[in-house]
């Protein structure tokens, strides 16, 4: 059943942050940001490179390898008129990522118009010198079409970095490197699952010699994911979706893990947005869309005959790779199903992210984020760490 809303306001998962600890760049080196450990009510402060120490040998952990595309495209018109075109989500010829971003001559995606009333719809702007057009064919769709190279080539010639607009900059030459994973490898993220940020290729080498099992999955990470909750109501908020894959093997070491610890709450909704996938099978549908309340209206089942029944299923259909959509909403009174530890950032008061995080450690995350502000922590993307063990 969904929880009532009369027991979850909005002002109950708010906090002071001050703009000084907003992290506006990243640091110096990857790697070396704090970490702060929350196990069981304990609190301790360590360094991200010595998280390796802190994590249990027959621990699972499982990365979100999307990479960020440079979704920001500033286009003019004859006029001098600036347009900002900000990619969302792939139409054509595939709503798959990796699909269209190996596309040859053109394809259409749903996007954020910036000065859109400069813009009619049936309209093209050009750039003759790298050969490519962007028209309007919708209120928020843009078809783009080139010649000569791949999509992903495009924009990397044309595109910027999709920086948080919350860090209030330009897009900086350093950005292109550290807003992105050591691990990242496919293409379709407009934000970086920052959590990973901090690992290095080091970290990772790490992990395996310690014997610590590593794995990866994708969710490529959307534009909602910065959206604030605006309504008193929280479990009235429009949840953004997000394309997750998932590989076979992937699975059948999540059945036989004693414990799995997620690297960003992206691999924390795609693991439970597996289970809840199994759940969907056990009741008979076939598509794999995690509705934002199917948590709280299906019940619940064991994890290992969820785990079996999308085997079943891939099996059956001849699958070694699971695709589908989520829009899975984490909120205190879900019961997590996968993930038995998180990594993550510090998040933004009011935020979907804030609300996960009080939902696996309890009240306890004001404890946490007390901790991290009394000790000079960074916030937000670029900012410090913590390994959160409930």
């Amino acid at each position: 059943m969904k929880k009532s809303s009369t027991s979850l306001r909005l002002e109950d998962f708010s906090y002071e942050l001050p703009e000084s600890r907003i992290a506006k760049h990243p640091p110096k080196e990857r790697g070396t940001s704090k970490l702060l450990m929350y196990n069981k009510g304990d609190i301790q402060h360590h360094r991200f490179g010595n998280i390796v120490d802190q994590l249990p040998t027959d621990a699972t952990i499982i990365f979100n390898n999307t990479k960020v595309i440079p979704a920001r495209i500033i286009l003019y018109k004859d006029t001098g008129a600036r347009v900002e075109i900000f990619l969302l989500e792939p139409l054509s010829p595939s709503k798959v990522h990796e699909e269209v971003m190996s596309s040859q001559t053109s394809c259409t995606w749903k996007c954020l118009i910036g000065n859109a009333k400069r813009w009619k719809q049936g309209t093209s702007l050009e750039n003759p010198s790298l050969g490519f057009s962007a028209t309007r064919t919708g209120q928020d769709e843009v078809t783009f079409e080139w010649s000569n190279r791949t999509f992903s080539e495009l924009l990397t010639a044309i595109g910027k970095i999709p920086l948080p607009p919350y860090m209030q900059r330009e897009v900086e030459q350093e950005d292109k490197e550290r807003y992105q994973t050591v691990y990242s490898k496919m293409d379709g993220a407009v934000a970086a699952p920052t959590a990973g940020l901090h690992f290095t290729d080091e970290i990772i080498k790490a992990l395996k010699t310690k014997g610590i099992a590593t794995k990866y999955v994708t969710l490529h990470v959307s534009a909602g994911t910065f959206q604030p909750i605006k309504i008193e109501d929280i479990t009235q908020h429009p949840m953004h979706n997000e394309q997750v894959w998932i590989q076979k093997d992937i699975i059948e070491s999540l059945q036989k893990s004693s414990q799995t610890i997620a690297v960003g709450t992206t691999s924390m909704r795609t693991l439970e947005s597996l289970y809840w996938f199994g759940v969907r099978l056990q009741n008979g549908y076939q598509d794999f869309y995690i509705k934002q309340d199917d948590p709280y209206q299906m019940k619940a089942i064991d994890k290992q005959t969820a785990l079996q029944n999308v085997l079943e299923y891939m099996n059956q259909n001849k699958l070694q790779q699971l695709g589908g959509q989520t829009e899975i909403f984490l909120y205190p009174g879900y019961t997590f199903q996968m993930c038995d530890g998180l990594i993550t950032n510090f998040h933004m008061p009011n935020s979907t992210l804030i609300l996960l995080i009080a939902a696996f450690i309890g009240e306890d995350w004001r404890k946490v984020y007390q901790e991290a502000l009394n000790n000079d922590y960074r916030f937000l993307s670029y900012g410090d760490s913590s390994l959160l063990i409930p």
